[in-house]
C-alpha cells in the first residue's frame, strides 16, 4: 500500500513541481489579477481527475460478506480527460497580451507537452513597468497512464451484522522531506435484496453505497533562474463523496454489477513562501502567491464485470461522468 501511495504521491509532485521547472513558474510572473486565474485554469483537469478517480472503484459486487468476511483489492483507477479540458485561452487577461492579437491557447495540466505559446507580460505595478516574456507550460498528457489522471485504490472490506459491509482505505503519513501524504476513505454498503421479495432467491443483488476519502499532500516547490524561492511549499488537501445504488447478477464464475449515483468533491491548492521574480533589470517579491478552490460534481452510471477463481478475483468498470473513469483490479474474498 505506501508503494503505490509513494507513487501516486511522486506523480502528483510531479504534476506541478516539475513543470514549474518548466515554464510553470510563469504564470506567477502575471499580475496579482490574472495570476490565480492562469493557473487555476492550468490545474483545473487535474483536481477535477482526482476527485472523479477518488471516488471510483469501491465496490465489484452488490453482494456484501457475510460478517466478518472480507476482502483485499488493489486496483487503479484512471480518469479521462475530455478534450475541451486540455487548453484554455490567454486572452481577455489584464496583463498578458499577445503581439499577433489573435486568441492564443495553452495547454492545461492534462494537455500537450508541445502547447508551449509564446507569451509577454506587460503591467504597471506602484510606478513601475514589469515586462517580460517566456513560453507557456506544456501539459503532461504523454506521460499519464492512458492519457488519464490516475489514482490508486488499496482497499479492506469487512462484512458486518444486518448485511452491511464496510470499507476501509487507509495510509498514514508516508514520503519524503521532499514530498509527503496521507490518505482516509470510508465507505459503507447496506444490501437491500431482502427488500424486493422474491428477488432473494435469484443471483441479484441490490445495495446501497456512501463513501468518503480525504487526502493531504505537502511538497517542497523549488526555484530556477528566473524564480528564486525561500521556504516554498505546496499544500493539496481533497475530499471527495458520493452516493450510489448498486446491484449485480452473481454467477459461480462470471459476475456483472452496475450502479447509479452521484459523485462530487472539493480540493484545495496553496503555494506557500516568498517568490522573487525577475522582470530583467527589474525583481519584485510576492509571498504565499496561491490559495485556489477546485470542486467538482457529477451524475454518474457505472458498469462492469467480474472473474471469480474461487477466492481471487478479477474485475473492471467503466463509469460514465464529466471525467469518464476506468477502473481494473484484483482481489482476494473470502466469505
Amino acid at each position: 500500500m505506501k508503494n503505490l501511495t509513494l507513487f501516486f504521491l511522486t506523480l502528483f509532485a510531479f504534476t506541478l513541481n516539475t513543470k514549474a521547472q518548466e515554464g510553470f513558474e510563469g504564470y506567477l510572473l502575471a499580475d496579482k489579477n490574472d495570476r490565480s486565474t492562469l493557473i487555476n485554469a492550468y490545474i483545473n483537469p487535474a483536481m477535477k481527475g482526482l476527485i472523479y478517480s477518488m471516488n471510483n472503484g469501491w465496490y465489484h459486487t452488490a453482494k456484501v460478506h457475510k460478517p466478518f468476511g472480507f476482502d483485499l483489492s488493489i486496483g487503479l483507477n484512471a480518469s479521462l480527460v475530455p478534450e475541451e479540458d486540455e487548453m484554455f485561452t490567454l486572452t481577455g487577461l489584464t496583463s498578458i497580451n499577445q503581439a499577433t492579437g489573435k486568441n492564443i491557447t495553452a495547454a492545461t495540466v492534462a494537455g500537450s507537452e508541445d502547447n508551449t505559446p509564446s507569451t509577454t507580460i506587460n503591467f504597471t505595478e506602484g510606478g513601475q513597468t514589469f515586462s517580460t516574456t517566456f513560453n507557456a507550460p506544456g501539459g503532461i498528457k504523454e506521460s499519464l497512464p492512458l492519457s488519464a489522471v490516475p489514482a490508486p485504490a488499496v482497499q479492506l472490506s469487512l462484512g458486518l451484522p444486518a448485511k452491511f459491509e464496510i470499507s476501509l482505505r487507509l495510509v498514514p503519513e508516508v514520503g519524503s522531506d521532499d514530498v509527503k501524504g496521507k490518505l482516509l476513505g470510508i465507505g459503507l454498503k447496506k444490501e437491500i435484496t431482502d427488500w424486493f421479495g422474491p428477488i432473494g432467491k435469484t443471483p441479484l443483488h441490490v445495495s446501497l453505497l456512501a463513501a468518503y476519502t480525504t487526502m493531504n499532500v505537502e511538497y517542497d516547490i523549488k526555484g530556477d533562474t528566473d524564480v528564486s524561492v525561500e521556504n516554498g511549499m505546496a499544500e493539496f488537501k481533497l475530499n471527495s463523496y458520493t452516493v450510489q445504488a448498486i446491484a449485480s447478477l452473481n454467477f459461480p464464475i462470471i459476475n456483472l454489477y452496475g450502479g447509479i449515483g452521484y459523485g462530487s468533491g472539493n480540493s484545495t491548492l496553496k503555494m506557500l513562501g516568498d517568490y522573487t521574480l525577475n522582470y530583467g533589470p527589474l525583481s519584485r517579491t510576492i509571498s504565499d502567491p496561491i490559495n485556489s478552490k477546485f470542486n467538482a460534481g457529477s451524475f454518474r452510471t457505472t458498469i462492469g464485470t467480474r472473474l471469480s477463481l474461487g477466492f481471487f478475483k478479477i474485475f473492471g468498470s467503466y463509469t460514465l461522468q464529466e471525467y469518464n473513469t476506468a477502473n481494473l483490479g484484483i482481489a482476494i474474498s473470502l466469505r
